[in-house]
């Protein structure tokens, strides 16, 4: 009886040191799986890429991202999109892939009810109701929505340029710039105003043109409430507040709020006139004293027109 008791006691002691042993290394993993979640999120926000493909030597911030980009290398695309024949190297891009085709939304935002293709669009647009800006640049510590954007960023601060146009070998840091820039080349317009029918190599320009047609004026004034239609004329007109002179003259240090002034201050200096009366053939320094000098002419001409009746 005593023997069994003394076995029976045993074992309990057993199944308990076993007990805490199982549960104390349940802890360490919550505490690693908790650790490793956390320098895997910094990792992704601050775009710091450490996990490099050996063959190409692309970088990767998480290391599922590199196993994912290796299937490139190692097996072949046996999945095939039956609508336009492009094939893939895994199910679950071939899925996104025909997302395309049937032009479904299946991931739709509760806050404004605007309607994606993909989790990863909703996941970023949904960034602009929190105002959440996870990618921060090390250098200025200026924060964004996408990473894409902050990659953008960063070559402000490197100088690179990795765009480059093969006509002119101009250099640009984003790709959308390069395309915008080679429609001076191929004298594409693409963007055309449905008002007045006129054309424009860029959305951006089509976008402040419309404002004409509008009247719209975004860029507001904080000081005296007067708005503009572009941003340039809102920060030209600041400078009569702050009274910043930041133009100047490196001949004689002669200071100005705008750059025209300077430049009809540097053609006195020079005694360059361009511009030249077709009437009389009198020069001047700006266009301005031009326009007003040809009224004299058109007046004159009023007048004898006026006498021979």
């Amino acid at each position: 009886m005593w023997g069994a008791q003394r076995g029976y006691s045993e074992v309990n002691q057993c199944l308990s040191t076993t007990q805490n042993k199982i549960f104390q290394t349940h802890k360490y993993v919550k505490v690693f799986g908790k650790f490793s979640n956390s320098n895997r999120d910094k990792t992704r926000y601050t775009g710091k890429k450490h996990f490099k493909c050996n063959k190409y030597g692309k970088s990767f911030c998480m290391l599922s991202h590199l196993n994912q980009h290796q299937v490139i290398h190692t097996r072949e695309k046996s999945y095939k999109c039956k609508e336009c024949g492009k094939s893939f190297n895994c199910s679950s891009n071939h899925t996104t892939h025909k997302i395309i085709h049937t032009g479904e939304k299946p991931y739709r935002c509760e806050e404004c009810g605007k309607a994606f293709s993909w989790s990863a669009n909703l996941t970023r647009h949904k960034r602009i109701h929190t105002g959440e800006k996870p990618y921060t640049c090390e250098e200025c510590g200026q924060a964004f929505r996408r990473s894409s954007a902050l990659t953008n960023h960063k070559r402000i601060h490197t100088g690179e340029r990795p765009y480059k146009c093969e006509e002119c070998g101009k250099a640009f840091s984003l790709s959308s710039t390069l395309t915008d820039h080679k429609r001076i080349h191929t004298g594409e317009r693409p963007y055309t105003c449905e008002e007045c029918g006129k054309a424009f190599n860029c959305s951006s320009t089509l976008m402040q043109h419309k404002r004409i047609h509008t009247g719209e004026k975004p860029y507001k004034c904080e000081e005296c409430d007067q708005a503009f239609k572009w941003h340039s004329s809102l920060a030209k007109h600041k400078i009569i507040h702050t009274g910043e002179k930041p133009y100047r003259c490196r001949e004689r240090g002669k200071a100005f709020n705008h750059p025209s002034p300077l430049f009809s201050h540097k053609k006195i200096l020079i005694g360059e006139k361009p511009y030249k009366c077709v009437k009389c053939g009198k020069a001047f320094i700006s266009s301005s004293t031009l326009i007003k000098h040809e009224i004299i002419h058109r007046n004159s001409t009023n007048v004898k027109n006026v006498a021979k009746f």
